[in-house]
């Protein structure tokens, strides 16, 4: 198995049709993907000594980070639009070797920076609402 770029590793934000339609995020040039979960522990006094824990139970939950470039695209608009009504919109990822996954995200941070002499850069953070899915190929 080889290594995969991390170029290939997009965001891209739904435009609110069904089905959804989606347009990569432009300009990134970090973008990273946390999936964590809380365990729903049951040990009892019969557990021998080792904890235990119940299988598919627990909050799971995915949060992406991404920083880039601003290039004033119609999907940046869409992303601070929604950063600014604190509204949830679909988004997918999808990685080199053809994977997808898609689900709802509130943008949980929003940030823009620039030098005097330099370009205007952002930095934004996704929570998930609701299940992210893998997506058939």
């Amino acid at each position: 198995m080889s290594a995969q770029k991390g170029s290939a590793f997009l965001l891209k934000i739904g435009n609110g049709g069904s089905p959804a339609v989606y347009t990569t995020v432009a300009g990134l040039r970090t973008t990273q993907m946390s999936i964590t979960g809380d365990a729903v522990v049951t040990t009892s006094k019969d557990s021998g000594g080792w904890r235990e824990m119940l299988s598919g139970a627990g909050q799971r939950q995915v949060s992406v980070s991404a920083a880039g470039i601003f290039l004033g695209s119609d999907a940046e608009t869409a992303i601070r639009g929604h950063a600014l009504a604190g509204t949830i919109a679909d988004y997918e990822l999808s990685f080199e070797d053809g994977e997808r996954m898609q689900g709802q995200f509130l943008v949980q941070r929003l940030d823009y920076a620039g030098d005097f002499n330099g370009e205007r850069n952002y930095t934004m953070t996704l929570e998930s609402s609701g299940p992210v899915v893998p997506v058939a190929a």
